[in-house]
């Protein structure tokens, strides 16, 4: 198995009164991710919704590294007319664990888009925000989860 971490669309125009709460808690489990996964030497890959007007950028309680791959998107699936599988490719990353914003839409068009090319996409439990707390549950619910406990142990035996 090789891992790496996706954050998907956690940008600032999407930061907005319905959203701040979820994506806030979200926060905590993505930037302690990044760090196991810097930690660990493993692959971060920071996605953005690529609409190009002001506010998309990723928002401040997140910090992305200069050596960490950034691709822009103008789909919710996060494969569809990227580079992301060719980069996945070389880099022999089998498994995705995908945080992010906007649960049911990015982030399970990429879950789904990612079984579709035989991946192993994992969504990690927390570490996804939407507007409405009730889709965080359905989208956590429907597909594959880890806990950040058992993502650690799992990151630190690779």
């Amino acid at each position: 198995m090789n891992i790496a971490l996706l954050v998907v669309d956690m940008q600032k125009a999407f930061f907005d009164n319905a959203s701040e709460e979820s994506m806030k808690n979200a926060v905590a489990y993505i930037n302690y991710s990044v760090e196991l996964f810097r930690e660990n030497h493993k692959k971060i890959i920071w996605i953005q919704d690529g609409n190009g007007t002001e506010g998309f950028e990723i928002i401040d309680e997140l910090n992305p590294q200069q050596n960490e791959k950034q691709i822009v998107k103008h789909y919710g699936n996060s494969f569809n007319k990227t580079e992301l599988m060719d980069y996945l490719t070389e880099e022999k990353i089998d498994t995705i664990i995908i945080t992010g914003y906007c649960a049911e839409n990015c982030v399970l068009s990429t879950y789904r888009g990612a079984l579709d090319l035989d991946l192993t996409p994992v969504i990690l439990k927390n570490g996804i925000a939407s507007e409405n707390k009730e889709n965080v549950k359905f989208v956590e619910d429907i597909s594959e989860m880890i806990t950040i406990g058992l993502l650690e142990k799992i990151i630190q035996n690779l």
